[in-house]
């Protein structure tokens, strides 16, 4: 991949519009408070050089849109000769804007939802949305965010659904109460329309689907939460540590194909009140240590963040992590797709689990545990649903074998 220097010197690199300056670029402009060797690149970027289109496109495939706006129009707006144009400031402070107004409502439909959570006396934690925007970047236009994320106890699930319907939303999918049961068995989460739109809230009892093999309770993390004020609304939040392992459990489950995950992860590094002996120690407890040290790897070497010692320690601890962290990072610039049912997507997976226990517990899981795919592609009546691990097999075999 060509190095970040390469692209920054015009004597060993013509101006000319390729695809690693908008992308490097991003990752340059990917964070809330930049080191001073990022403002210098920036101030130093040859901007004519930049494919303005193809920018906004990956800005915003990337989920980093306004972050990027903001700083660009910051750092270079308003300038003479060098700067942006008049053009594309307006094209981003128009992101920007665009994404605030849509993150004002989201933020205030999450104390409206919260509100009524309440009334029904049941715990739920909101989790990345408004709440990551604000406990992180301080402003809830700097983060894009398409849903509201709430994490509930699978016990809660029937009485977090009938509160939703008093309020506007209805299930996206029409599963009738046996299939919602192999749901809360065998799935994560549920996800709600509303009147602004489809797929608005998700119902989360698990932060990965069951197959995964991640045996972190729910009930846990509810128990673990704190407060924090949001929309001027007080909700619970998930603490530090754990907000921290649940972003790089999700970044992995995509397999860091985005770089807002690494935003997220490397803002959390750097709040000051991490105590990352829970986190290690947590890490080990679920064997997701490795999963830890390749999103740190990937924060030091994709966005050129600064980690703290102990994380600096988890990536030099395990050997592959650099080696799994250069091929993510690769393909991360490169833009290039994952099919997340493919034997490649299950591979990988089982490579950044560090225990030989997880990796088996993971592939027996796999291949016994029925997804969304396997009850889609035949509807079978409630008595006999353990035949959907047949299902299951017909159709990984039919993956590989393909």
């Amino acid at each position: 991949m060509t190095t970040p220097e390469a692209l920054l010197s015009p004597l060993l690199s013509p101006p000319r519009l390729r695809r690693e300056d908008e992308f490097e670029l991003l990752c340059a402009l990917s964070g809330t408070k930049l080191s001073p060797g990022r403002l210098e690149r920036i101030a130093d970027w040859n901007l004519a050089a930049i494919d303005w289109s193809e920018f906004m496109r990956l800005a915003g495939h990337h989920g980093v849109l306004p972050l990027a706006a903001r700083n660009l129009i910051e750092h270079r707006g308003g300038e003479s000769g060098r700067g942006l144009s008049a053009e594309i400031e307006r094209a981003l402070r128009s992101a920007y804007e665009a994404n605030l107004r849509r993150s004002l409502w989201f933020t205030a439909e999450l104390a409206r939802i919260m509100r009524h959570f309440e009334r029904w006396q049941f715990r739920a934690v909101p989790y990345k949305g408004p709440v990551l925007a604000q406990s992180l970047y301080c402003d809830v236009g700097l983060r894009s965010f398409s849903d509201l994320d709430f994490l509930i106890s699978p016990v809660d699930f029937e009485r977090a659904k009938r509160a939703l319907a008093e309020i506007g939303y209805r299930p996206a999918a029409d599963l009738t109460p046996a299939f919602e049961r192999l749901g809360l068995r065998t799935g994560y989460e549920r996800s709600f329309d509303g009147a602004a739109g489809k797929n608005l809230v998700e119902l989360q009892w698990a932060l990965v689907p069951h197959f995964y093999g991640v045996d972190w309770r729910v009930e846990d993390l509810l128990a673990g939460a704190g407060r924090t004020v949001v929309g001027g609304c007080e909700v619970a939040c998930l603490s530090p540590e754990d907000s921290l392992l649940a972003l790089c459990l999700h970044a992995a489950k995509h397999l860091w194909t985005r770089l807002i995950w690494l935003a997220d992860i490397a803002e959390t590094l750097r709040l000051p009140l991490v105590d990352y002996t829970q986190v290690l120690s947590r890490a080990r407890e679920l064997g997701i240590a490795r999963i830890l040290g390749v999103s740190f790897w990937l924060v030091k070497n994709v966005l050129h963040g600064e980690l703290p010692k102990p994380a600096e320690y988890m990536v030099a601890a395990d050997p592959l992590v650099a080696t799994l962290g250069s091929e993510f990072a690769e393909r991360l610039a490169l833009d290039t797709a994952y099919d997340f049912e493919s034997t490649e997507y299950f591979r990988l997976i089982m490579k950044l689990r560090e225990r030989r226990g997880d990796r088996w517990r993971y592939l027996g899981r796999l291949v016994w545990t029925p997804g969304a795919g396997d009850v889609a592609a035949v509807r079978l009546p409630e008595a006999l649903f353990p035949l959907y691990r047949i299902v299951r097999i017909g159709r990984l075999a039919g993956k590989i074998f393909a």
